[in-house]
Order: C-alpha cells, then sequence, then structure tokens
C-alpha cells in the first residue's frame, strides 16, 4: 500500500489465522518517550483505510494536538471494498462464511501498536463513519476496558441492546438528511447494504440506561455562522453518578458526511460547515481516560 506520509506506516498482524491491517498516522515531532493519546478511526462500509484518511481529515488535528490515528481495515471481497461487522451491518462476506472477529482484531490491533509506541492505555478513543459508527459502538459495548470513549458519525448501533461491562461516553452526530443510515432508522434510500437500521433515539435509549444519564437533555442551537443550508443542535445526557455523558449533535439538512469536511462524493448529501467535527470530538475525547489502566 501507498504511503502518503513518512509518518504513515501499514502493519500485518495475524487473528486466527486472518491477516488483517491497519495504517498508523504518529505526529512529526511527538515526544515518543511520553505516552500518547490514540483515536482509532473506522471507515465506512465499501471503504478502507486510506479513504477513511481523506474523508475524515483527522491528520491535521493529530499533528497538532499530539495524538497518533489509527485507521484499520475492514474485510471484503476487494482492498477499497471493506466493511465491519458491527451487528445487523455490514459484512460482504457469503453466507457460509464465518463473520470477521472484529473484537479480537481490535484487542490484537491495540496489543501490536502499544509493542510500537508509547500508548497511553487511559486514552484509547474510537471513531468512525457509518458502518464503522457502529462498530464504535460494538467496541463500547464488548472492549470497554480498552475503549475510554467513542464518537460515531452517522453510524447508528447495529445491536439491539448493549451491556458494556462499563459506562462509556457518548458522542454522537447525524444529518438529518442521511439517506444512507436515516435518523429515525429503517433503510436509506440510497443505502447499498439494504440494512433496516436502528435509529438514533433507540441508539441512544439503550446507552442513556448503561450510563444511567438523566432523560432530559440540555439543548443548545448553534448560531449559524456559515449560511450552507444547514445548522446544529447539540444534545447534552448528563450523566448520573457514572461520569459517562451522552452529546447528540444534529445537523439539520446534513447528509451521510464528516460534518467540517468536503465530501468526497456530492450523493452523500450536505456537509455542513457550522460544525467542525473533529474539533468537537478531540476536545470530547480529551475530557475522558480509563481509570485503572
Amino acid at each position: 500500500m501507498h504511503n502518503s506520509h513518512e509518518n504513515d506506516t501499514l502493519h500485518t498482524i495475524d487473528v486466527d489465522g486472518t491477516k488483517r491491517s491497519y495504517l498508523v498516522h504518529v505526529p512529526s515531532g511527538v515526544d515518543a518517550s511520553r505516552p500518547l493519546p490514540v483515536v482509532l478511526a473506522f471507515h465506512g462500509g465499501r471503504s478502507n483505510a486510506e479513504g477513511m484518511v481523506r474523508f475524515c481529515g483527522l491528520n491535521p488535528v493529530a499533528d497538532e494536538a499530539g495524538f497518533v490515528v489509527v485507521y484499520p481495515n475492514g474485510t471484503g471481497p476487494q482492498p477499497h471494498l471493506l466493511s465491519w461487522d458491527a451487528g445487523i451491518c455490514c459484512n460482504d462476506h457469503p453466507p457460509d462464511h464465518p463473520p470477521a472477529d472484529e473484537i479480537g482484531f481490535v484487542a490484537a490491533m491495540l496489543d501490536d501498536l502499544s509493542a510500537r509506541l508509547p500508548v497511553d492505555p487511559s486514552r484509547v478513543y474510537a471513531t468512525g463513519m457509518s458502518n464503522g459508527g457502529m462498530l464504535s459502538y460494538r467496541l463500547a459495548a464488548e472492549l470497554s476496558e480498552r475503549i475510554a470513549a467513542i464518537a460515531s458519525i452517522g453510524g447508528t448501533m447495529g445491536t439491539e441492546c448493549c451491556s458494556p461491562a462499563r459506562p462509556v461516553p457518548i458522542l454522537h452526530m447525524h444529518g438529518t438528511e442521511d439517506y444512507f443510515v436515516p435518523l429515525e432508522g429503517g433503510r436509506g434510500k440510497r443505502s447499498p447494504s439494504r440494512t433496516e437500521f436502528f435509529s438514533v433515539a433507540h441508539t441512544l435509549d439503550c446507552w442513556k440506561a448503561a450510563n444511567r444519564c438523566e432523560e432530559t437533555p440540555l439543548r443548545t442551537e448553534f448560531p449559524v455562522l456559515v449560511d450552507d443550508g444547514t445548522s446544529v443542535w447539540r444534545e447534552v445526557f448528563p450523566p448520573g453518578d457514572t461520569g459517562a455523558v451522552i452529546e447528540l449533535y444534529t445537523i439539520e439538512g446534513g447528509g451521510h458526511t464528516w460534518p467540517g469536511q468536503k465530501p468526497p462524493l456530492l450523493f452523500l448529501g450536505k456537509s455542513t460547515k457550522n460544525l467542525d467535527a473533529n474539533a468537537v470530538l478531540w476536545k470530547f475525547f480529551q475530557q475522558h481516560r480509563l481509570s485503572g489502566v
């Protein structure tokens, strides 16, 4: 695979006899003797790690803030058409093929990464677009002892319910005109997978219960700074005694896009210029770390 930057390296690991890979971006000039925070950035369905680098634009933020970004590769029929088994969506394997062990892969990847870099185990975060956001929810539910917080962009949870070993802080962003993974759930009219997705409300209801959050959110409408047909409002569900807050950013007029980044394909819909997803998610992640690791 082509390395797009001298600080970007591709690593391959074996997970139960299956070759899996991940791309790592280490910010230049970082003090490698100090434990580094890590953001795992999972690509959407039918994409790959290098596609995610361009799609989310996290590398410049990482360079400025001094965190490592890891872009894992899913599995699939072609190197550029990879997906994640995130529950109801979206493993493209034949019916007789067992689903990929995504939790085992991420755990092994974190072990491999920690052998290469001084990873701060209390500051490992997961984010993802669409199917990658769905996988982030699976990691929050099934690998909560290693993931400090998650941020899902345009991806609802892929399971009926969740029972994490510990409450996990959740950040979710979703466009009201997302025609791939609809905010209200169901089948997106532009979705290639024909999946009946869970809604944002179902997703957050499950996690509000797991995190013991308050039912009534604190709601803020953001000023419209750029007249691009979008507006943003935030709902914060305060945590009770757990500290695991849930924040929902709803982008009125927003599509299946990464807020603040220009979408590579017009049919994904509008990407708001009134919200910088990367600045918001990094600020959110900085507020949370795992205790006791």
